[in-house]
């Protein structure tokens, strides 16, 4: 008796199993699609871009996040442009106030920090308006969102000029303020391309 219970416990369990196993077969072929579809969505959109290669890679992540929208896209390229302002920023600050800083350098940084600021903020007004977006004010608002980006890749680009790239401190904070002005520069290009959608 205890055979036949024992051999009949394991022949359930065995079909559990073989019934999960199939649930997820189905769910990661099922998967790949989705994603597959998202990321070539990306890949396509940041070609159009300055710096495609840099727009992938900053993108491809938040695929599952972006889908195939080309608003969320442009939404998607803001926040991680702010998120590498802001990290960046931080960085500048530990090394305006470094002790091996040359005073020149120092000086360069908060300068430099001033129109990060600058650019920080255009792009945090850039981002609260996305979300802000409907049909009745779609043309205005992308306006404003164009203007402010704009006005940030200037920023942007003002302040990798302050640097000379022969120094350690100069060379690393150059590297930091381009990567922020690509990024600047591909979040706009995407914005464009929502922006005529509607056009």
């Amino acid at each position: 008796m205890e055979g036949s219970i024992s051999k009949q416990f394991l022949i359930r369990l065995f079909l559990s199993l073989l019934a999960i196993n199939s649930c997820i077969n189905s769910s990661s072929a099922t998967r790949p699609i989705a994603s597959k579809t998202s990321t070539d969505f990306i890949k396509t959109s940041c070609s159009s871009t300055a710096y495609p290669t840099l727009c992938f890679a900053s993108l491809a992540s938040r695929a599952t996040l972006i889908q195939t929208s080309p608003k969320l896209l442009a939404h998607a390229a803001l926040n991680v442009t702010l998120s590498t302002a802001k990290s960046t920023s931080v960085v500048m600050l530990h090394l305006s106030k470094n002790p091996g800083t040359k005073p020149k350098e120092a000086e360069a940084m908060q300068d430099c920090l001033e129109e990060l600021s600058d650019s920080v903020d255009e792009l945090r007004r850039s981002i609260a308006e996305m979300g802000q977006i409907k049909s009745s004010n779609f043309q205005l608002t992308m306006s404003d969102i164009q203007t402010w980006v704009s006005a940030a890749l200037t920023d942007d680009t003002t302040c990798s000029d302050g640097f000379n790239r022969k120094t350690k401190n100069g060379k690393v904070v150059r590297e930091r303020i381009l990567k922020i002005a690509h990024l600047t520069s591909n979040a706009l290009a995407l914005i464009n391309s929502y922006a005529s959608l509607h056009a």
